[in-house]
């Protein structure tokens, strides 16, 4: 069984909270702060295709987003996702986790983890 992986950075409550969370409910994980060891590309290309695209995994609703200049936010290829995120590692959401079965997720909310780990 593959353990549990959780990507994030170290300050932001929301992943304080998604931690907790595991720890009260018994789940062992790893915890990577992306900031300071980024993802990997190829991880990254993967996390974004198991959630469906790179809207996905980049907040646009973030203030990093929101002050990129125009012609940023529009990225046209995932080499252009790649390098907005190696630019802006915040542009994440937050938490990214994997469960032990691979299954993908962004955020962090009591309810949703209930369900995930249920």
């Amino acid at each position: 069984m593959r353990s549990i992986a959780v990507y994030g950075l170290k300050k932001c409550s929301t992943c304080i909270k998604a931690m907790a969370w595991l720890e009260a409910n018994g789940m062992p994980f790893a915890f990577t702060d992306y900031r300071d060891n980024p993802i990997a590309p190829a991880v990254l290309a993967v996390l974004a295709d198991e959630l469906g695209g790179w809207e996905k995994l980049v907040n646009r609703a973030s203030m990093t987003w929101r002050n990129l200049p125009a012609e940023r936010k529009a990225p046209q290829t995932a080499q252009d996702w790649l390098a907005l995120i190696a630019e802006f590692p915040a542009l994440i959401r937050r938490p990214v986790m994997v469960d032990a079965d691979g299954q993908v997720s962004v955020g962090f909310s009591e309810k949703k983890y209930s369900a995930i780990f249920a």
